[in-house]
């Protein structure tokens, strides 16, 4: 198709929060009122927030979208500083509802050999968990909340503050990866999908170069 009649592309910049506040059994976290924790970041969070804000102050963001969870939205706040964007809350970029293994449960289950965890990461089934979110519910809010980001900024960038399991399901959804593919990602990290009404295309995953502790320095620029 030639280019001057392609449908403009939506740039995605999609952003892991910065680290947390680990939960403590006699200080847990925060909850939503359907028992989805809420932590804030942890003071190294907000040391790679303020990294995100440098790396991405500059590259032409026309908007920033963050989720209903706090920790999106402080790990945004450097670069909204520096850009006088105002937010946008997009609730389905919130992160997956682990159910009753929210707090950091999963890896605790994993390194005690819990067989339910075993089978989670074997069959890459959130679900096997009690009162975890279904993989499909999952996928379908992802898909339509990045759909609805593109078709409201054709032609534009734009950074979108969420959760390691929804850039995850992101880049599965646009690669046709396993669900568990892409879940390796670090906070703080970027990662960038390209958008043009049904075709997805990954740009990068996992691109740590703007944290101090990443000494691979291997991030591609945005351009």
């Amino acid at each position: 198709m030639p280019a001057e009649h392609r449908a403009p592309t939506t740039d995605v910049l999609l952003v892991r929060h910065g680290e947390v506040v680990p939960a403590h059994p006699d200080h847990p976290h925060a909850r939503l009122e359907d028992g989805q924790g809420d932590p804030p970041l942890s003071p190294l969070g907000r040391t790679q927030a303020e990294a995100v804000g440098r790396r991405l102050r500059d590259v032409g963001v026309d908007a920033v979208y963050v989720s209903t969870l706090r920790r999106t939205l402080e790990t945004a706040q450097p670069l909204l500083g520096a850009t006088g964007i105002r937010p946008r809350v997009e609730p389905d970029l919130r992160e997956l509802h682990l159910g009753e293994w929210e707090d950091g449960l999963v890896l605790q289950r994993l390194a005690q050999g819990d067989p339910v965890a075993a089978r989670v990461v074997a069959e890459q089934r959130w679900d096997l968990i009690p009162g975890a979110e279904p993989a499909a519910s999952l996928a379908a809010r992802v898909r339509a909340a990045l759909q609805r980001i593109g078709a409201a900024h054709p032609g534009e960038r734009v950074a979108v503050f969420t959760h390691g399991g929804v850039v995850a399901q992101a880049l599965a959804l646009a690669t046709g990866a396993p669900p568990f593919a892409f879940l390796t990602g670090r906070n703080a990290s970027l990662s960038q999908v390209v958008l043009a009404g049904e075709r997805w295309s990954v740009r990068r995953f996992n691109d740590t170069a703007h944290l101090a502790d990443d000494l691979s320095r291997v991030g591609v620029p945005l351009t």
